[in-house]
């Protein structure tokens, strides 16, 4: 098994673990019915779902071939490490600001800084996608979904 592969495996297996457990531990509560669900039901449809998705890349992964160009060692290929930064800071913005800052900057922040982790993205591409997925976030959690998030100020 050629890198690329060894590692879609693994992931797959990760996936496919969690996934389980996820069913496991989401089936020991009251599941219900289709029309009137229990707690348990939501987290154990999710937790198979997962693992099934987790054996289909393990599977792919270990019957298939890697596609060419992808059979990489790990001596040349060094880590990401603005997008793991970006990504890592974006979270923690959304973390910081939704608790005194509201939805809407926590949305904004998130979605811009960790955008600009891919180098192939201008600050402007960051900020056009920030302001959608800010607009969107907003109608869904705030309007329709009516979570309880101020969006602005503290909560």
């Amino acid at each position: 098994m050629r890198f690329a592969q060894r590692r879609d495996f693994y992931a797959g297996a990760l996936i496919m673990i969690l996934g389980a457990g996820a069913a496991i531990v989401g089936s020991q509560y009251k599941i219900g019915t289709l029309t009137q669900m229990g707690p348990g039901f939501f987290p154990t449809v999710l937790g198979i779902i997962l693992a099934l998705i987790g054996v289909a890349i393990a599977g792919g992964a270990a019957y298939g071939t890697a596609p060419e160009g992808q059979g990489h060692d790990t001596a040349t290929t060094a880590p990401d490490w603005r997008g793991w930064v970006c990504i890592v800071a974006g979270a923690g913005l959304f973390i910081g600001l939704a608790s005194h800052g509201g939805l809407v900057p926590a949305t904004m922040a998130c979605v811009f800084v960790a955008a600009l982790g891919d180098r192939t993205n201008t600050w402007k591409e960051a900020l056009l996608l920030a302001t959608g997925i800010t607009i969107f976030g907003c109608l869904l959690f705030s309007w329709l979904l009516r979570i309880q998030i101020p969006l602005f100020g503290s909560m």
